[in-house]
């Protein structure tokens, strides 16, 4: 079993988060993800109140978390207290600044976690009293910057250290087996928040077309872009995010034609949504990171959570000693 900071500050099993995806990670797939032995986030995404009370009903009794984009939390702040009434695992806050929040967080005892791209987010999510922070690569699907998650991780393990030793850290972005769960834990993480993989789990609220045709993809089949956003009618992200998807004949038509796209969103908005809501695989672009191309099956999350953590401990107490010999 792999002890962690993470595991006895949030008193689970395995340090192991699932992304809080916005549209995908509802309460049945956070349940089973804690009940599985690690923290299952719901994804709160852009708020919306009824889906949010939905998903924390269909969570059950299990200890689950909750993730917000901080910057469209704002224009619907009451969504926190609807996500306090019955959250206990943890707050996850993306995107924007956090400081808002943070207060209400702290004073009802749920641990924060801030998600960053940038030593700048680090030192700020530090000041503003993040429990754990997130170091967020761009090899993540769904939004993110362009900091690499294997320099990331150490370069923020290296701030803690010296500005705040009691926060923890975790790795995301790529993180898809047992192999990034290890590596993670080498660079300085006290764990990992994996999204990809459970995006391909069984409980997940993603279309199965869409997730059968991930599945014979490779990373390379992904790019980051705002072209998505657009034709899903997200147009208020700040500048600095994109999103990492897989490529669709939507990507392939639209890139480098963003400003025509904007031009075109009467017609091209609901066509996208219809297409969504078939699971039109040539229309819809998956959102999905790189280690999509390390994903072969839609598995259980119980299943998925337990293979990662395996393979990680065979890592580290096998093969380790063969490469560092006492």
């Amino acid at each position: 079993m792999l002890r962690t900071r993470l595991t006895e500050k949030l008193k689970i099993a395995h340090p192991v988060i699932s992304a809080p995806m916005g549209f995908a990670s509802g309460g049945k797939l956070a349940a089973a993800v804690t009940a599985a032995g690690g923290l299952g986030l719901i994804g709160g995404g852009y708020g919306e109140e009824k889906w949010l009370r939905e998903q924390l009903a269909a969570a059950g009794n299990q200890r689950v978390g909750c993730g917000f984009i901080t910057w469209s939390l704002a224009k619907q702040p009451q969504l926190l207290d609807i996500a306090l009434e019955r959250v206990r695992g943890a707050l996850f806050l993306s995107f924007g600044d956090p400081a808002p929040f943070a207060p209400r967080i702290k004073q009802a005892g749920v641990p924060l976690i801030c998600q960053i791209q940038s030593l700048a987010d680090a030192k700020h999510a530090i000041e503003v009293g993040a429990d754990i922070l997130v170091a967020q690569g761009s090899e993540a699907g769904g939004h993110g910057e362009r900091r690499a998650t294997f320099t990331l991780v150490p370069e923020v393990a290296d701030l803690i250290a010296s500005r705040s030793p009691d926060t923890l850290l975790c790795a995301a972005g790529g993180v898809a087996d047992g192999r990034g769960l290890a590596a993670a834990l080498a660079l300085g993480a006290d764990g990992v928040v994996a999204g990809t993989r459970f995006w391909a789990s069984a409980e997940a609220l993603a279309h199965p077309n869409l997730q059968a045709a991930a599945m014979a993809a490779s990373g390379d089949d992904t790019m980051r872009t705002t072209v998505i956003d657009i034709v899903r009618g997200f147009v208020e992200w700040p500048k600095r995010f994109d999103n990492r998807v897989m490529k669709s004949a939507t990507t392939e038509r639209w890139s480098g034609k963003e400003e025509e796209l904007r031009a075109s969103m009467a017609a091209e908005v609901p066509r996208y949504a219809e297409a969504a809501a078939k699971g039109d695989t040539r229309i819809v672009s998956p959102i999905v990171g790189e280690g999509i191309g390390l994903i072969h099956s839609v598995a259980p999350a119980e299943e998925i959570l337990h293979a990662m953590v395996r393979q990680a401990e065979d890592i580290l107490k096998r093969k380790a000693p063969a490469w560092a010999p006492g």
